[in-house]
């Protein structure tokens, strides 16, 4: 799906996305990666939900947000519930969506001029 609103110039925004890759700014990913309106983390270690790990969440934590939006692919998975309740305890939201949903909810997030933080995972090829 394509996303056009860039109505903020110099923020991460989610351009277009599908299953297997998300288009922020001019970068085209293929991979998991991490969206802050002032950085682009191309390179997020887990590819899963199942991946995913204390320390994974710990990166994104450093990033300061007030909300996490995590996207788990094309369906909805939600991760363990100590890996949710490690994020919820540090006073930080944390919702688990599609990716595509997560794309979408990011830009509205963003464009709200929230600190939100999008944790985007792909399907393979």
């Amino acid at each position: 799906m394509k996303l056009t609103d860039e109505t903020i110039p110099g923020t991460n925004l989610v351009r277009a996305y599908s299953d297997h890759e998300i288009r922020v700014g001019e970068t085209l990913l293929h991979a998991s990666c991490v969206l802050r309106a002032d950085k682009l983390i191309v390179d997020w270690r887990p590819q899963t939900v199942a991946d995913l790990t204390l320390a994974d969440l710990d990166v994104l934590l450093t990033l300061d947000p007030e909300i996490i939006v995590l996207g788990t692919g094309a369906r909805q998975r939600f991760p363990a519930h100590e890996l949710m309740a490690h994020v919820l305890s540090r006073g930080v939201g944390f919702e688990v969506m599609d990716t595509g949903a997560a794309c979408r909810t990011y830009n509205v997030l963003v464009s709200e001029d929230r600190r939100a933080v999008a944790a985007l995972m792909l399907e393979p090829k």
